[in-house]
């Protein structure tokens, strides 16, 4: 959605209205994924997507009906076989378009959810007078906007559900309304415990896919700036300090790599307790097996150590430092997308 700001902001300067547009369902291969944007102004121009050019000039042309009616629009589409190929895809599907008029207070709402985990409510289905209201939930519980006083309660409660499992999805609650839930993360941040040499390849890689990067390791020859001259941050605290002052959430993956029990350990501690979308450890099934002794009698509770990937990564074959990098970041990348994939 961000992209979309400056040129949204630039129309309403300049006097024109300005529609926005949601993909709030999807079945099937559908084009965009549920969240996809594209704003619309009242003289026609686009930004953003929302279908990869199949149905864009039917959302325009309701997109106009909302501009002049002030009423919100909630749009469904088939994508047929034969048109889905036109536009570069395998197979067909359906989409299910959220269309509203996109003001100066919504793209305060906006913003103020760019830099922080938070939930997004949107009425789109309902009495007429409550279609598009919005509520925002961040991460630190402050709210923005309402959607009503009878609503408000039910939905925060959704809201919460909804953050905490990371994902957007579409709830209805009294009186027959439908909420579109949907969850902004912060952009992915990969946490990397012990500044070693797959650590080098991995952080290397992580950049390219967009991850903001965290080294973290005590000791300074290892995290030095020559040896990681991309990553976002270094941090020399013992790693528990480190990610306890990170504050971890759904938004982060945490690789311990140092293969020391007294660099690991302190680490997986706070890691496993944590949000993070994704918690791995460097070392073989034996090793992993020692691990989970000391957690579990560290204290750690046996539901929390169930979350550790260990042994780290996906079984891709390779053994150099390169390939072990590849196969943590596939696994990652898998976690974040909730896919799936065989483990070492």
């Amino acid at each position: 959605m961000l992209n979309l700001i400056p040129a949204a902001e630039r129309w309403l300067a300049e006097g024109e209205q300005v529609a926005l547009a949601t993909v709030i369902g999807t079945w099937g291969s559908a084009p965009r994924g549920v969240g996809a944007k594209m704003a619309v102004s009242g003289t026609g121009k686009m930004s953003g997507s929302v279908s990869g050019g199949c149905v864009e000039g039917a959302v325009a042309g309701a997109a106009a009906e909302v501009m002049r009616s002030g009423r919100p629009q909630l749009l469904h589409f088939g994508v047929a076989d034969e048109t889905a190929w036109e536009v570069g895809l395998a197979c067909g599907g359906e989409i299910e378009v959220f269309v509203q008029p996109l003001q100066g207070e919504m793209l305060e709402v906006i913003r103020a959810a760019a830099d922080t985990p938070s939930v997004a409510l949107t009425v789109v289905r309902g009495l007429d007078e409550s279609l598009g209201r919005q509520l925002l939930l961040l991460k630190d519980g402050k709210l923005l906007g309402a959607l009503g006083a009878v609503l408000d309660e039910a939905a925060l409660e959704h809201a919460r559900e909804a953050l905490a499992e990371g994902r957007s999805q579409r709830v209805q609650v009294a009186g027959g309304t439908e909420l579109f839930i949907e969850i902004s993360l912060s952009p992915p941040t990969l946490v990397v415990v012990g500044g070693v040499h797959i650590a080098i390849a991995l952080v290397a890689m992580a950049k390219a896919l967009g991850y903001r990067t965290v080294v973290v390791d005590p000791r300074r020859s290892f995290g030095t700036a020559e040896r990681f001259p991309d990553v976002d941050q270094l941090m020399h605290s013992w790693p528990d300090r480190a990610l306890t002052e990170l504050e971890l959430d759904i938004s982060m993956a945490v690789a311990v790599l140092t293969h020391d029990p007294k660099l690991d350990d302190p680490a997986l501690g706070v890691a496993l307790r944590s949000p993070a979308f994704y918690v791995g450890a460097l070392g073989s099934r034996s090793t992993n097996e020692k691990r989970r002794e000391r957690l579990l009698a560290s204290g750690l509770a046996a539901e929390q150590l169930q979350r550790l990937r260990a042994p780290i990564g996906l079984d891709l074959g390779g053994r150099s430092p390169a390939e072990i990098a590849l196969s943590v970041l596939a696994e990652i990348v898998a976690a974040q997308h909730r896919g799936s994939g065989a483990r070492a």
